[in-house]
C-alpha cells in the first residue's frame, strides 16, 4: 500500500540546477546568493529588511537577543507551538510564560493576552511577546500591536508556518511586528533543507541581527573600536554565534521562492477539497477568516469527542496502519518535563490542552494527489463510522 506522508518537500529540476550551479561556483558560503535570497524574500513580503540564518530556531534566538531578552526579562508565547518558540527565550536567560489559545484559530488568544496584561504588575509584564501563526493562519497581530504599544513590550511574530500568508491584504512579516521569523525546514512552504529568515522594518535591528548571526564580528569601519591594522582587520564587538546560512541552502530557497504562488495555490486547493470531503463528519475543520489567508502549512482536524465513537488515538492508529502518515501538532509546551520542572502544570492552559486531545494533522503538501487525498478521507470516514 502506497505511503502518504503528512508532508513532503517539492523539489524540481530547476531547484537541483540552482544548487548544482553553486556547487560549481567559487562561493559555497558567504557569497552573493544569500544577499540575493534576502532581497527577494524582503521584496515578496513587502518589508525593508530580511536576514537569513541557519534555521528558524537560530532566528528566534538572535531575534530575542536583539529585542532585549536576557536575565531578568520576561517572554510570553503560546503553548501550542514547537518547542523553539519558548526555548529561544531560555537560551537568552529570560523567563518564559504562556498565553492560552483561542479555540477557533488555535493561535494566541488576544482576549487572554489582554486580560493577563491588565492583571500584571510592572514587575511581571512581558518584555517580549511571541505569537505563533499556527498551521499558517496569521494571528491577530494588529490587536497585539495595539497592546504592545500600550504595555510597552516588543512583538516577535513566529511565522515559521506562514511563508506566503497574508493578513489585512498584506504579506505576513510586512507590518505590526517588530520582527517576524520564518522557517525553511524540509516540510515548510519554501524549503532550504534547513534555514530561517527574520524580517523587520527596522534597519538598526537588522544590522544587530546580522552581527549576532556571525560571531558578533564586523569589518565595517563605522563599527570598529580601534584603528584598522589593514584590509584583513576585523573586530568581535559582541558575543555572537555561527548562525550563517550557506549559499547552497540559499540557492535552493531562492529557486523555491520563485514558485511560492504556485505551491501556495496547490495547498489552498487541497485545503478547500478537504473542507468539502470532511463535511458532516464528527471533526472540527480549520477555521476560515475573511481578513487573512492561511499559508496552509498544516491541515489539522480535531476529533469531536461529543459525536465520535472512537478516540483520537484509535483514529491515529488506524490511519497509520493504512500507511497514511498523519501526525499531531503540538503537545502543549508547558506539559513537557523540562517546563514542568520550571513550575508549569497540566490544567494551566485548558484551551491548548483540549485542542491537543483531539488534534490530528492530515497529509497536506503540493504534490499530494486528489486520489491519495480521497483515500485519506475514506479511511478516516471508515474509522469514524
Amino acid at each position: 500500500m502506497k505511503h502518504v506522508p503528512y508532508s513532503r518537500q517539492t523539489i524540481t529540476e530547476a531547484d537541483v540546477a540552482a544548487v548544482a550551479d553553486i556547487l560549481r561556483s567559487d562561493w559555497l558560503t558567504q557569497g552573493p546568493t544569500v544577499p540575493a535570497f534576502e532581497q527577494a524574500f524582503a521584496t515578496r513580503h513587502e518589508v525593508a529588511n530580511a536576514v537569513a540564518v541557519a534555521n528558524a530556531t537560530a532566528a528566534l534566538h538572535i531575534s530575542c537577543l536583539a529585542l532585549g531578552a536576557g536575565p531578568g526579562k520576561r517572554v510570553w508565547t503560546t503553548p501550542n507551538s514547537f518547542l523553539a518558540s519558548a526555548n529561544c527565550a531560555l537560551y537568552c536567560g529570560a523567563s518564559v510564560d504562556f498565553v492560552d489559545i483561542d479555540p477557533e484559530t488555535r493561535n494566541m488568544s488576544v482576549a487572554d493576552l489582554a486580560s493577563r496584561l491588565e492583571r500584571a504588575t510592572s514587575d511581571t509584564l512581558p518584555n517580549i511577546v511571541i505569537p505563533v501563526d499556527f498551521s499558517g493562519l496569521p494571528c491577530d497581530i494588529r490587536e497585539m500591536r495595539a497592546l504592545a504599544d500600550r504595555f510597552g513590550f516588543k512583538l516577535l511574530e513566529d511565522a515559521s508556518h506562514a511563508t506566503g500568508a497574508s493578513y489585512l491584504g498584506k504579506p505576513v512579516g510586512s507590518q505590526f511586528a517588530d520582527a517576524t521569523v520564518f522557517s525553511f525546514h524540509a516540510v515548510k512552504i519554501v524549503t532550504c533543507g534547513e534555514g530561517g529568515m527574520v524580517t523587520t522594518p527596522d534597519a538598526a535591528l537588522a544590522a544587530r541581527l546580522r552581527l549576532l548571526r556571525s560571531h558578533g564580528m564586523t569589518r565595517d569601519a563605522a563599527d570598529l573600536h580601534y584603528e584598522s591594522d589593514g584590509p584583513w582587520y576585523y573586530e568581535q564587538i559582541d558575543l555572537g554565534f555561527n548562525y550563517r546560512l550557506t549559499d547552497i541552502h540559499a540557492a535552493l530557497g531562492l529557486s523555491q521562492l520563485s514558485r511560492l504562488e504556485e505551491m501556495h495555490a496547490a495547498r489552498i486547493a487541497l485545503a478547500n477539497r478537504y473542507d468539502l470531503l470532511l463535511e458532516g463528519m464528527p471533526v472540527r475543520r480549520p477555521v476560515r477568516l475573511p481578513d487573512r489567508a492561511s499559508a496552509w502549512h498544516l491541515y489539522v482536524i480535531e476529533i469531536d469527542s461529543t459525536k465520535a465513537t472512537v478516540t483520537r488515538r484509535e483514529v491515529f492508529d488506524a490511519l497509520r496502519a493504512a500507511n497514511i502518515g498523519v501526525n499531531v501538532h503540538y503537545i502543549p509546551i508547558h506539559t513537557q518535563p523540562h517546563y514542568r520542572r520550571l513550575g508549569f502544570q497540566r490544567g494551566m492552559f485548558p484551551a491548548s490542552e483540549k485542542y491537543y486531545e483531539g488534534a490530528i494533522s492530515l497529509p497536506l503538501f503540493p504534490a499530494l494527489t486528489e486520489q491519495d487525498q480521497t483515500r485519506v478521507v475514506e479511511v478516516l470516514r471508515g474509522v469514524l463510522g
